[in-house]
């Protein structure tokens, strides 16, 4: 088996031949996936192999133009579907010659965005007896990345990945192996063809004319659909034909033989000089370059014209080109799913494990954030009866505690926003997506601006879910405010109402003056929410032997103007 080792400059090497192990007969699985473009309908049969990895038996390519008419028509063409349904026709009679165990089948933009999208998917199952998931735009461009963490090391990297396809082109900003932001765009190298005209039959001035206003409106999407990154990435990531008919282009003009296309590494100016050739050569001229694929010559300038302002927008000078994609991060799913089958999926080991993970990474602040969670669940715990808690979220809002300074890895001073984006993006087993969108939420708001409806990520949640977090929240500043000092000094809480009001008591051996004063600043959010003021004190030593060293409690001092919280 070739397997690609890490380049030594982004922890991938060139190919060298490994030995092969092979699981026995009955411990071997065989799985393929499908994944239905708007250019090409795609196969990859692979057979799981020990520690997650797999190797590939088999793989087909079908160029259907699945997409060609869809921006123009909002509808898929009868050729098209026909081509593709023979294709798959054909893509499943292969993986049934292989027993597979599992077949999946994806598709992305030309079908999500048909009107006909459901027709098609009904004849694809009553014709070849296929199921088709029609994926999101954000699942498509996870699943990319999951394939660009296999390949590559991306420890202590900033990276970009992108995958432009036929219809659209998904943006990844990673830090490391975690995900920041995700963007999808309508710009993919089929459908900037046919809406700017530059297919068959287009040549000269007009194609020329074509060209500049494809450019234009590339860069107008990439502003109005995307922001720059938070941290200069060190290269970005190409996944796509667009990007591996670059690499061959780019190899056959400097006459490199015998050169892998993956992790071979394209200098922006190398991609500007290309384009700006391929643009003056008709397509019959381009049809015959060498290293071009023949069904791409049509959309190679689409295609490049949008890698060329990738690289602008984002101001990175290095390319580096990933041969495989979302086909194999889906088998890569699927392989995962299958080690956590079953009772596995939900064992709350596995979560915790995954968490001190996340949490060990990012933050730097695992003690801290062990003891907010536990502040945090007591304060739930106590005040669930009186303030009408609803007992599933204690978990929630222990998980937030723990993940509330993962979004240090970026940087400080927004680091409850990123918090937000990693811990969204992140996958916890046995934590449903919704849930996973409320335990970001309350780590976005465990400091800074209150929530406020108008904010994005809280426009997403349900009336009910807003008011879930707005509570979890102020009772994580409390607990958060409540090892303000770093120290855990505070060993527990006791939390009850009385007389009106909430009292928290603070145990602790002496008085934690920094900290009942971090927790002083906090209450705003907390007295807002439940409609009660809030007091704050020592409670007091632990008790030892049956006895309590309790002194007479007496109320923190209250922060002269309750300025913003800076921890």
């Amino acid at each position: 088996m070739i397997l690609a080792k890490p380049l030594q400059e982004y922890g991938m090497d060139h190919p060298v031949e490994e030995k092969q192990i092979y699981l026995s007969a009955e411990m071997a699985s065989r799985l393929a996936a499908i994944d239905i473009g708007s250019n090409s309908v795609r196969l990859l049969v692979a057979e799981a192999l020990r520690g997650g990895n797999y190797r590939i038996l088999d793989e087909e390519r079908e160029p259907t133009r699945l997409g060609r008419s869809v921006s123009s028509q909002g509808r898929l063409d009868e050729e098209a579907m026909d081509r593709t349904v023979a294709a798959l026709r054909t893509f499943k009679e292969i993986a049934s010659g292989y027993q597979v165990s599992s077949l999946r089948t994806i598709a992305t933009c030309a079908v999500r965005e048909s009107r006909n999208g459901p027709e098609f998917c009904r004849r694809v199952r009553e014709q070849v007896g296929l199921d088709v998931e029609v994926i999101s735009g954000e699942r498509e461009a996870r699943l990319a990345f999951a394939s660009v963490q296999h390949a590559f090391d991306l420890t202590g990297k900033n990276v970009i990945v992108a995958d432009i396809g036929g219809g659209s082109t998904e943006l990844v900003f990673a830090t490391g192996n975690l995900i920041e932001s995700i963007f999808s765009t309508p710009l993919g190298a089929v459908r900037l063809t046919e809406q700017f005209g530059l297919g068959e039959g287009s040549e000269g001035a007009a194609f020329q004319e074509g060209v500049d206003r494809l450019e234009d409106d590339i860069a107008a999407t990439l502003k109005k659909r995307t922001t720059r990154p938070l941290f200069a990435p060190h290269f970005l990531v190409g996944c796509g034909g667009t990007f591996t008919t670059l690499a061959e282009l780019v190899m056959a003009g400097k006459r490199q033989v015998d050169v892998p296309v993956a992790g071979y590494k394209v200098s922006q100016a190398e991609v500007r000089h290309l384009l700006d050739r391929l643009r003056k050569m008709p397509l019959r001229a381009r049809r015959g370059m060498a290293g071009m694929t023949p069904d791409r010559a049509d959309i190679i300038v689409a295609g490049l014209s949008i890698v060329d302002a990738l690289l602008k927008r984002f101001r990175v000078n290095t390319l580096v080109i990933h041969t495989r994609g979302v086909r194999d991060g889906l088998v890569r799913e699927m392989l995962d799913e299958a080690a956590l089958c079953g009772a596995a999926a939900d064992d709350p080991a596995l979560r915790e494990e995954a968490i001190e993970r996340l949490a060990a990474a990012c933050s730097g602040e695992l003690e801290h954030g062990r003891k907010v969670a536990a502040l945090a669940g007591r304060m739930f715990e106590q005040l669930a009866g009186p303030l009408d808690l609803p007992d599933g979220d204690r978990l929630l809002l222990e998980c937030a505690a723990r993940l509330q300074d993962v979004g240090y890895v970026i940087n400080y001073d927004q680091h409850h926003k990123h918090s937000y984006h990693l811990i969204r993006n992140s996958r916890l087993p046995g934590v449903r997506p919704h849930d996973l969108e409320l335990i970001a939420n309350v780590a976005r708001y465990h400091r800074g601006a209150h929530p406020k409806r108008k904010h994005e990520n809280l426009a997403r949640l349900s009336a009910d879910d807003q008011r879930r977090v707005q509570r979890l929240a102020a009772i994580l500043r409390l607990a958060g405010g409540l090892d303000r000092s770093r120290s855990q000094q505070v060993s527990d809480v006791r939390a009850r109402v009385a007389d009106g009001r909430v009292v928290i008591e603070a145990v602790a051996e002496v008085e934690p003056q920094v900290d009942l004063w971090g927790a002083e600043r906090r209450t705003e959010l907390f007295e807002k929410v439940f409609g009660l003021p809030l007091e704050i004190r020592w409670a007091g030593a632990p008790a030892r032997n049956g006895r309590s060293n309790h002194k007479p409690a007496k109320p923190a001092k209250p922060a002269r103007g309750k300025a913003a919280d800076p921890g």
